[in-house]
């Protein structure tokens, strides 16, 4: 296990988090060698990537062992730097220079994160202990550098979450990885005979090529609206009443 816990330098009072630092030696006691790497940040959280063979046993021990037993998400992630490079940014981010070059590069050389990756693909779960509020992330490598692979899979973690249910099957059809055990795994969004998963970071976006999304947006000029007629004159009153209009002169006055 290779402990990333940062260290303050010398001259810094170092803080220390005792309930997380027990929290962790306990699952390492629990999962031994399955613990490939951690990272703990004192009075903030705490993060372990674990083999993946130990994923669905990680949920069954977080949650009747140590209590965690609210589920908040399980995602995945794709490391592979996007072939396509920057040419799916927004038109108006680089017409209004939103888009940094500086920036874009540091992303494209930035590491896998916190507890980080050996592999292409990566599950990432999280949980929250809502006795002692603590939360904690799980991180699990999977796959090869083989971007068409089809037989990603891991085990499930409806059985012990069942919130999880959805997620895992987002992940199955945005990211073409099985969860072993699930209860239903089909797609979520996509019609059924859609091919691909568009999350991978190899998957073309076809329509910001043709006309990149936001983009700019076409706005359509408000109509014009009539000229309203210019307000009368003081005294141009008679001058403008219709001419069937009964007078107001006093018959008595014209005899």
């Amino acid at each position: 296990m290779t402990d990333t816990t940062t260290e303050a330098p010398d001259d810094e009072v170092v803080e220390t988090d005792e309930a997380r630092e027990a929290l962790l030696e306990a699952i390492g006691s629990e999962f031994g060698d399955a613990i490939i790497e951690t990272h703990l940040v004192p009075g903030r959280d705490l993060w372990i990537r674990i083999d993946p063979a130990a994923w669905a046993d990680t949920a069954t021990y977080l949650r009747n062992r140590q209590r965690f037993r609210f589920f908040n998400w399980l995602s995945a992630i794709d490391w592979m730097p996007s072939p396509f490079g920057r040419s799916m940014d927004s038109e108006v981010d680089k017409l209004v220079g939103a888009v940094d070059e500086e920036e874009a590069a540091e992303e494209e050389e930035a590491g896998t994160g916190y507890a980080g990756g050996a592999t292409r693909f990566q599950i990432v779960a999280r949980v929250h202990n809502l006795s002692t509020l603590q939360g904690l992330t799980l991180k699990a490598d999977i796959g090869d550098a083989d971007a068409s692979a089809e037989s990603l899979s891991i085990g499930t973690w409806t059985h012990e979450y069942p919130g999880a249910n959805w997620h895992e099957r987002e992940v199955y059809e945005m990211y073409g990885i099985s969860f072993e055990g699930h209860p239903g795994l089909r797609k979520l969004y996509l019609p059924g005979d859609f091919e691909g998963h568009p999350l991978r970071k190899d998957f073309p976006l076809l329509a910001r090529i043709v006309k990149p999304w936001p983009g700019i947006v076409d706005v359509e000029p408000m109509p014009e609206l009539p000229e309203k007629p210019e307000p009368a004159a003081a005294g141009d009153t008679a001058a403008e009443a219709p001419a069937d209009a009964p007078s107001t002169e006093n018959p008595e006055d014209t005899q």
